[in-house]
C-alpha cells in the first residue's frame, strides 16, 4: 500500500556552451519513509560527475583528486567504491559508453549513523565547488570551431538517451504523483543531435574521450 515519504535534495547540471568546458552533474539527497507500524527508514543518496566532450588529463585528475580528498577525510574505503559505482551507473548499456568521466556516486547509505552519513554528504557537496569552477575558469574563453561544436553536440545526444533511458532519479521522479515535469526533466540540455551511424576518426580528439568512455581509467594514482 501507501507510505508516507518525503524526499528533499540538491541537485544541478550546467552544460556550457563552450564545448571545451565539460558539463558537469551533482545531485546529494535524503529520503524517509515511514513503515506501517510506524518505524521510519532513512537513506542518503547522490553524487558528482564530469562529462567531458573532449578530453583534458590534468582536469580530469583535478576533479577525481577533489572528490577523493573529500571522501578520505571520512573513509579512504568510499572514493574507490563510489568512483566504481559512478562508472558503474552512468553506463550507455546500448551505446557500451560511459555517459562522461565519473566521479563519485552512492545511494541507499544508511550506515554507521545518520549524522555521520550527513556530514560525509556535506563534505562531498563542498567539494563540487573546487572540482569544477577552476577547469570553467581554465576553459572558458577557449576558441573552438564549428566541427568542435557539432561534436558537443552529439555527445549531449548520448546525455539525453542515458537520462531518458536509465537514471534513477527522472524515472522516479516521472513516477510520482503531482510532479513537476520540468523540474524533472531539468537536467537536459537545451540542445543535442543525432546522426545515424557516426564515428570519429580514428586517433582524433573525438575518439580520444570515447576510448576512455569505453573503458574507464583511475585518475588518482
Amino acid at each position: 500500500g501507501k507510505l508516507p515519504f518525503c524526499a528533499m535534495g540538491v541537485s544541478s547540471v550546467i552544460h556550457p556552451k563552450n564545448p571545451h568546458v565539460p558539463t558537469m552533474h551533482f545531485n546529494y539527497r535524503y529520503f524517509e519513509i515511514e513503515e506501517a507500524d510506524g518505524t521510519k527508514q532513512w537513506w542518503f543518496g547522490g553524487g558528482t560527475d564530469l562529462t567531458p566532450t573532449y578530453l583534458n588529463e590534468e582536469d580530469a585528475i583535478h576533479f577525481h583528486k577533489t572528490l577523493k580528498e573529500a571522501c578520505d577525510k571520512h573513509d579512504l574505503k568510499l572514493y574507490p567504491k563510489y568512483k566504481k559505482w559512478c562508472d558503474d551507473y552512468f553506463y550507455i548499456k546500448h551505446r557500451g559508453e560511459r555517459r562522461g568521466i565519473g566521479g563519485i556516486f552512492f545511494d541507499d547509505m544508511d550506515s554507521p549513523s545518520k549524522e555521520e552519513v550527513f556530514q560525509f554528504v556535506k563534505s562531498c557537496a563542498k567539494a563540487v565547488v573546487p572540482c569544477y569552477i577552476p577547469i570553467v575558469k581554465k576553459h572558458c574563453h577557449d576558441s573552438f570551431t564549428p566541427e568542435e561544436k557539432l561534436w558537443q553536440q552529439l555527445r549531449r545526444g548520448r546525455y539525453v538517451e542515458f537520462n531518458l533511458v536509465y537514471d534513477r532519479g527522472t524515472k522516479f521522479g516521472l513516477l510520482t504523483p503531482g510532479s513537476r515535469i520540468e523540474s524533472i526533466l531539468m537536467s537536459l540540455p537545451l540542445t543535442a543531435r543525432w546522426e545515424y551511424m557516426h564515428n570519429p576518426p580514428e586517433s582524433s580528439k573525438e575518439a580520444e574521450i570515447l576510448e576512455v568512455l569505453r573503458n574507464p581509467k583511475d585518475w588518482v594514482h
